[in-house]
């Protein structure tokens, strides 16, 4: 059987943590920020894991992660 691709749009948006949850930057940070409060712009630098909903999902993109 041949080895499986990853898809390489998730892999760059997506990493692992060591308890194999993933790992996702937040939206809403790239313009239009200046109506945004700096407390606002601050909490979306953080990264977020990824929902339970999503989770299969991101998991059949990524094999081998």
């Amino acid at each position: 059987m041949p080895k499986m691709k990853t898809r390489r749009a998730a892999a760059k948006r997506f990493s692992v943590t060591g308890t194999g949850e993933f790992k996702r930057n937040k939206a809403f940070k790239r313009h239009i920020l200046e109506k945004k409060s700096p407390k606002r712009t601050r909490n979306l630098r953080k990264a977020a894991i990824i929902t339970s909903a999503d989770f299969q999902r991101v998991r059949h993109m990524l094999p081998y992660a």
